[in-house]
């Protein structure tokens, strides 16, 4: 599996209004695009720096991955999102090497088709997405 980079690190907060105004006035930064994804039942401010994206998270479901891992853990780093060319290639090579997977197909938002391949506990406290094609607002899920 070749990683060519980076694509986003999510920040899971519990009020995202609250955290769009610090990064405003601390940082100087706007969200370049907002949307709601009611399949992850989050909410989400999202800043292009660089190449790299960060994305302010609230889940809208205590009962939510994101809700549970708030609740646990705190706000904080949830997730790092690499970028590969394929992800049906990449989810059968790390099956083919045993690592545990959480998703052992694709899920779809926003142009992008990505998995979920290690539980937080297993790289450090960050939850590690794989994905390829590029975030588009506008495409259907």
């Amino acid at each position: 599996m070749k990683i060519s980079k980076i694509d986003h690190l999510c920040l899971v907060v519990r009020d995202l209004e609250a955290a769009k105004k610090t990064y405003q006035n601390d940082l100087g930064l706007t969200p370049d695009v907002e949307y709601e994804a009611p399949q992850e039942s989050i909410k989400v401010a999202r800043y292009y720096i660089g190449e790299v994206a960060v994305e302010l998270m609230e889940p809208t479901s205590p009962d939510s991955e994101v809700g549970r891992f708030i609740e646990h853990k705190g706000e904080g780093l949830f997730l790092i999102s690499y970028k590969v060319d394929s992800v049906d290639d990449a989810l059968k090579e790390l099956k083919d090497k045993g690592v545990p997977l959480i998703d052992e197909k694709p899920r779809h938002l926003f142009g992008n088709r990505y998995a979920f391949i290690h539980h937080p506990g297993k790289l450090y406290g960050a939850l590690t997405e794989i994905l390829d094609g590029d975030f588009d607002i506008n495409a259907k899920s």
